[in-house]
């Protein structure tokens, strides 16, 4: 091999290698302006409810640190999948993302057919929040007043099962019945109605005597005095209520149950942009406006990674699928 040769050799090598790096400096670069006009956050929830209410909590916030307006759409239906379908099927820029609820990894245990893949069409972003569910009774309910009264008075009279109530077949407050029934051998009968105010309203007023609410709506009738809570469903006390101890530690072990909201984007959808919208969500839920806003209705600040979220869906999904399975509950 000549001089000329070994030194031409030597040139396409180096000039390769700055080809490389021009290439990765213009990925890079490609996602540098982002966010550069308006994104759209769908929320899978009709407008009133808590899902809605946090997307409109976190959304100024949230346009502030991102340097862009957040526009909430919602897209309520079909336990979340209509929204879901739309976000699963649009462009993976990062302007269309999904506020979703505990119905996410619910869905997959009481629905054969979906949409989309719940795990396929879908990247983490993070998980925001979580509320935990809280067993809550009609004030008149003079028998039951801690859980080991409520086991105990079912167990006495399998005869006459007592009820309880929930927003609707497969509902977040359905599933929590069902798993206290599987974990404490009750046979709590489950009364479903069609959304959470009218089941609650029928808690309140004594028709149904007992429900597994989230916190975050029942809290209001509980200060009020309408509806007397007997134990928090999260595997801690919560600080809303700190003297209230956890239906785990009342003699139920292994029981936890929330509701929470995680943002996802579209499958496929760059992992700078991913980053860049899980540390913006963070800096929000961290702002002390939102934070106090959040906590107000007995919400627990997560503010995961994007891994976390990726490997907490997966456990929720296989939890809810295993007690789906086990109780024989189908949407199908």
């Amino acid at each position: 091999m000549t001089l000329f040769t070994r030194l031409s050799s030597t040139a396409v090598r180096r000039c390769a290698a700055l080809a490389l790096g021009a290439l990765a400096l213009g990925s890079g670069a490609a996602h540098a302006g982002y966010p550069d006009h308006p994104i759209t956050l769908v929320v899978t929830y009709p407008p009133g409810g808590t899902v809605d209410a946090v997307a409109r909590i976190i959304a100024p916030t949230l346009s502030a640190k991102l340097g862009q307006p957040i526009v909430v759409e919602n897209r309520g239906g079909a336990g979340g999948m209509i929204g879901g379908s739309v976000v699963a099927h649009s462009k993976p820029d990062g302007y269309t993302l999904m506020l979703d609820a505990s119905n996410y990894a619910q869905n997959p245990a009481l629905h054969s057919k979906m949409p989309f893949d719940t795990l396929a069409d879908f990247t983490p972003v993070s998980l925001l929040i979580r509320v935990p569910n809280v067993l809550v009774v009609t004030p008149s309910f003079d028998k039951v007043h801690t859980v080991a009264d409520l086991i105990k008075l079912d167990k006495e009279n399998p005869d006459k099962p007592i009820s309880f109530a929930s927003a609707g077949p497969g509902s977040a407050q359905h599933l929590a019945g069902e798993l206290f029934n599987q974990l404490a051998g009750t046979h709590l009968q489950h009364i479903a109605y069609k959304g959470g105010g009218p089941a609650m309203i029928d808690v309140m007023g004594g028709q149904v005597p007992v429900m597994f609410a989230s916190l975050g709506s029942a809290w209001p009738h509980i200060k009020d005095g309408t509806l007397r809570a007997i134990a928090v469903g999260g595997t801690t006390r919560s600080p809303t209520m700190p003297d209230l101890p956890t239906i785990a530690q009342s003699g139920v072990p292994g029981f936890a149950s929330y509701e929470w909201n995680a943002v996802f984007a579209p499958a496929g959808t760059p992992a700078p942009i991913v980053n860049q919208l899980s540390r913006a969500l963070a800096q929000t839920l961290k702002t002390p406006s939102v934070a106090a806003a959040l906590t107000g209705f007995g919400a627990e600040i997560i503010a995961s990674s994007p891994a976390d979220l990726d490997k907490f869906r997966r456990a929720e999904i296989k939890k809810w699928q295993k007690l789906a399975k086990k109780a024989h509950i189908s949407l199908d």
